[in-house]
């Protein structure tokens, strides 16, 4: 008798969506007490924390909707078998415009692209609310509509450039994988992770701001000397135009070995009123540096993956779980898709 699976995984996702959303609405309700927290009375103003305070409700109920839709369409799309009929109008798109669909790559491709426009259209009026009404209610959006559009034109063009090798590749690699697929997709994916980390902040994240050196002053001595003062190999200080697109405030830390860069947003500098608030703000960055705490969570994360990619190489042949979906064929994208889904249950 073939296992449920698709019913397990159905039955697994309502019940996780239950108790998160019990766990939202204790959130949801303390958020309503107006009485500031003790440990806070001092320490921020009353004005302040209405301001906060309304601004997490408002979150809050938006995030309740989101997640409301989001189990929706999730629980409609797996129970009424849309991924199997997607996957095969996919493969006849592909035909319909001379392509050969019979190459799984070509194929997985063209799905990708139909989930990549699907996710986009289902995804956008809650981003647009979220960034033009909810952050431009509570003063913190600055970005204008076009700036919106381009962004989002950008993240669709770096992922039609990044997504067909690296998919191309991963099929690949399960196609001939062979005993030792579990290591061979965790080192390609290892390896992946390292070029990404690399990539992004010097080719990727300029194309959606601006990084220029932080100006010599007080300000960058301070810095200086609190990173020499533990050891961090400092090279390079930026300042990130973040105002362009929001008034939060933030600052970060990338780099390899002896190459490290620190970036704060202009809001940040902005906000605070010396150089001493801007500098704690670093402290508490560099101290996850100090403390291994971005070492210990990238280990985790790979540990992780590993055991994720040998569970999948013990179930991917397996015709039960396909059909339990919907699948005739046991395509590999497909196959790691279903085994995400699937870990839920097994988890």
């Amino acid at each position: 008798m073939a296992l449920p699976y698709l019913e397990a995984v159905l039955c697994f996702m309502i019940l996780m969506y239950i108790f998160e959303t019990y766990l939202d609405i204790r959130q949801h309700r303390a958020l309503k007490l107006p009485t500031l927290p003790k440990p806070l009375i001092g320490v921020i103003s009353g004005e302040k924390f209405e301001r906060s305070r309304a601004y997490s409700l408002d979150k809050s109920k938006f995030h309740f909707v989101h997640e409301a839709v989001t189990i929706l369409m999730d629980i409609t799309i797996l129970y009424y078998i849309v991924l199997p009929w997607f996957w095969k109008k996919s493969g006849e798109l592909a035909t319909n415009v001379g392509l050969n669909a019979e190459n799984e790559i070509i194929h997985t491709l063209a799905f990708l692209a139909g989930v990549m426009v699907w996710s986009q259209i289902t995804d956008l009026p809650f981003s647009l609310y979220s960034t033009f009404v909810i952050e431009a209610k509570h003063g913190f959006n600055k970005q204008t509509i076009w700036l919106f559009i381009r962004d989002m034109i950008k993240g669709i063009l770096l992922s039609i450039l990044f997504g067909p090798p690296i998919v191309a590749a991963i099929i690949i690699i399960v196609q001939n994988g062979g005993p030792y697929l579990a290591i061979y997709l965790w080192g390609f994916m290892f390896a992946l992770s390292l070029l990404m980390m690399t990539i992004y902040p010097i080719v990727i994240a300029p194309l959606f701001n601006k990084f220029t050196p932080l100006p010599e002053g007080v300000l960058r001595e301070k810095i200086e000397k609190l990173a020499a003062s533990l050891n961090f190999p400092l090279k390079k200080l930026f300042v990130v135009d973040g105002s362009t697109r929001s008034s939060h405030s933030n600052a970060y830390m990338y780099g390899f070995f002896k190459n490290k860069r620190i970036v704060l947003y202009d809001t940040l500098i902005q906000q605070c009123s010396n150089e001493d608030e801007i500098v704690s703000v670093i402290a508490h960055e560099l101290g996850h540096w100090k403390l291994s705490h971005t070492v210990y969570s990238f280990v985790a994360v790979q540990l992780l993956m590993f055991l994720q990619f040998g569970g999948y190489t013990l179930v991917r042949n397996s015709k039960e779980l396909f059909e339990s979906f919907g699948f005739e064929d046991q395509p590999v994208i497909i196959g790691l898709i279903i085994f995400q889904v699937s870990l839920l249950f097994f988890l």
